[in-house]
């Protein structure tokens, strides 16, 4: 068997993984992947247009940083999942098994692009200015599904 066809074979067996156990989720995480490598990438070059120094120290707490919002994004999943179960030995169902890892990847999602648009903005290229609001407005909507009451 060749090198390309192992990695081709590993390649698929890790995503049926990670659909297999995230489900609904899958896509959206996705996105959150993606997202997490454009504001990476951006981040450097945007840092060298600032004039800042690149080290491998910054650049490993940015990727740790990154994998923290996965391993927030599983947190969420096991609060679902721990929900659903309750539910389940109540008698009660729920019609989306997912509410609290989805408001989480919806949440960073916003604010890694957030820190897209000011990584192009400091590179140079002009924002349009609804894009910006926009951003911010799915951020606060994002935090406004799943507030839950403090005053009691």
């Amino acid at each position: 068997m060749r090198d390309t066809d192992k990695i081709k074979i590993a390649f698929v067996a890790v995503f049926t993984a990670v659909n297999g156990w995230l489900g609904a989720l899958a896509v959206p995480f996705y996105f959150l992947l993606l997202t997490n490598i454009i504001d990476y990438a951006t981040g450097i070059v945007a840092a060298v247009c600032r004039g800042e120094r690149v080290s491998s120290n910054i650049g490993f707490k940015g990727i740790a940083k990154k994998v923290c919002m996965w391993l927030l994004v599983l947190a969420g999943h096991i609060v679902d999942f721990i929900i659903v179960e309750m539910g389940h030995t109540m008698q009660i169902e729920f019609g989306l098994n997912c509410l609290v890892a989805l408001a989480v990847i919806f949440w960073l999602l916003a604010n890694e692009l957030i820190s897209i648009l000011e990584n192009i903005s400091d590179i140079g290229t002009p924002l349009p200015p609804f894009l910006t609001k926009l951003v911010e407005m799915v951020k606060e909507k994002s935090e406004d599904s799943v507030l839950i009451n403090e005053d009691k």
